[in-house]
């Protein structure tokens, strides 16, 4: 990937949506430090480039194979001259369904501690949550579900 690592952090969400669009968890893995870690929406937590590529990698060539991740709103909040913090709100579609057919779109929010270094700004942690609208909260009830607490 030519410029694969950006030269702002207000570049990485789309560096990010590049990189997805590749199908190659080496391209998403690329833009994370050697050390780096990451959350995905179901909380499995890897650690090091090699096993954020891995998972990435087979959902990229299955289940994600025909998505496309839009970028919208970004927030950056600088914390040094090196290092920052950037939020942004990821629309997905085109995801397959378990049983087949495709499901419907999904926003997410990725944050993201960026580092700068020689070659660009670059991951060392990234966390991805699910947007539900409406909802407040998860709750198990013996499935985990959003809820919503506000009276009607």
């Amino acid at each position: 990937m030519a410029n694969r690592w950006p030269s702002d952090p207000q570049e990485f969400p789309a560096a990010f949506a590049r990189a997805w669009a590749t199908r190659e968890g080496a391209e998403i893995a690329a833009l994370f430090t050697e050390d780096a870690d990451f959350v995905n929406v179901t909380g499995l937590w890897w650690t090091g480039r090699d096993r954020i590529a891995a998972p990435h990698d087979y959902a990229l060539k299955s289940f994600f194979a025909e998505t496309e991740l839009r970028p919208g709103r970004i927030a950056v909040r600088r914390l040094g001259k090196d290092i920052a913090v950037l939020r942004c709100r990821f629309t997905l579609t085109g995801q397959r369904l378990p049983g087949g057919g495709t499901a419907g779109p999904r926003q997410t929010i990725l944050l993201f501690v960026l580092q700068d270094g020689p070659e660009g700004w670059r991951a060392v942690t990234a966390q991805n949550t699910d947007v539900v609208p409406g909802m407040e909260t998860h709750v198990n009830d013996g499935t985990l579900r959003a809820a919503d607490y506000r009276p009607r």
